[in-house]
């Protein structure tokens, strides 16, 4: 696998897959081969990759995961996604193709909790094993859900805000999603811990940037303009986290106002070291890319795959952020496409 360092990456990129089919299926009731003459000639088990997205690094950062699994375990790799976090029903089109085409196994991303059931379940009726990664979904019709403690991950968020702050002041959310179940868990982690833990600080206002670097600058502009003297800004995903990264850097706040983000890019990373944003909280995409295809393919070996598979979370701040298993967070390798 050709690979490439992250800070060689310049925009966005979005990635299309040209799909092959296979039909050699088994999961969830239905064990038994199913025969198809579209099958690959190498006989190798195609599995599908579906992200939330294709043009943020995280998703990049999963493909790169996905793809090593499919090499060490002997697996076909179809990724394909939409190329924006908000395209529900062109995600689950692109569930439904991969169903029609009978591949042998499915790692979904699901944009929304809820209006993704329908398609999952499908795929669990079609006896094909699905790994649901990075965000939950509100249906047990799934082989494991392979992401980080995204509540934890808040949590941690909360408790490294505390500290920065001393304990007490106020902030703000740049949200991100109302129906990415990922997301409204760090919400839920960081604004949980904070009320119990450290009363003194206190959430003053929060608006959703709809997974959209745009739409979050002009929603913590509006946050920013109504609470000018708020000590501290939060942002609980990438979009977010650099979406209020412009809106600080607009007013000249940036390193003057505390500011926690989740995820990283080559511009989240800047912005840590020069102390426009104090911590990322980062998770391992690479690993949840990795672990989603490994157990597909220990499930159609006839392996025992947890229902739960936790990627870890981690706080990285301009100390550490050097630190050789914080930097291979914060610059994973990628695919040299």
């Amino acid at each position: 696998m050709k690979v490439r360092n992250l800070s060689r990456i310049a925009g966005s990129l979005f990635i299309a897959s040209i799909l092959t089919v296979s039909l050699w299926s088994c999961g969830g009731q239905n064990d038994q081969p199913k025969e198809n003459a579209s099958a690959p000639s190498d006989g190798k088990p195609v599995i599908a990759v579906v992200p939330k997205g294709t043009a943020h690094i995280f998703w990049q950062s999963v493909h790169s995961g996905a793809v090593k699994a499919g090499e060490e375990f002997g697996a076909r790799i179809e990724w394909l996604g939409p190329q924006t976090e908000t395209m529900k029903d062109q995600q689950i089109s692109i569930v439904d193709d991969f169903i029609t085409r009978g591949v042998d196994g499915i790692v979904l991303a699901p944009q929304d909790q809820n209006a993704l059931v329908p398609v999952v379940e499908r795929v669990a009726a079609a006896g094909i094993p699905c790994a649901i990664f990075d965000s939950g979904i509100a249906t047990d019709k799934y082989l494991s859900f392979v992401a980080t403690d995204n509540y934890k991950g808040g949590v941690k968020a909360a408790q490294e805000m505390a500290r920065l702050l001393d304990n007490k002041g106020t902030c703000i959310i740049t949200r991100v999603d109302p129906g990415s179940d990922s997301t409204i868990q760090r919400e839920k982690g960081f604004e949980e811990t904070l009320a119990k833990d450290y009363p003194d600080i206190k959430v003053v206002d929060a608006q959703y940037g709809y997974s959209d670097r745009e739409k979050s600058r002009a929603v913590t502009e509006d946050m920013l303009t109504a609470h000018p003297d708020v000590d501290a800004v939060f942002g609980p995903n990438e979009s977010s986290t650099f979406g209020a990264l412009l809106a600080l850097q607009a007013r000249q706040m940036a390193g003057k106002k505390v500011f926690v983000g989740f995820d990283s890019s080559d511009e989240l990373v800047e912005a840590l070291r020069k102390g426009e944003i104090q911590a990322l909280v980062l998770q391992d995409p690479v690993n949840m890319g990795y672990r989603g295809v490994e157990a597909i393919m220990k499930h159609l070996k006839g392996e025992e795959v947890p229902k739960r598979i936790d990627t870890g979370v981690y706080v990285v701040t301009a100390e550490n952020m050097d630190q050789p298993d914080y930097k291979r967070l914060l610059e994973p390798e990628l695919l040299d496409e």
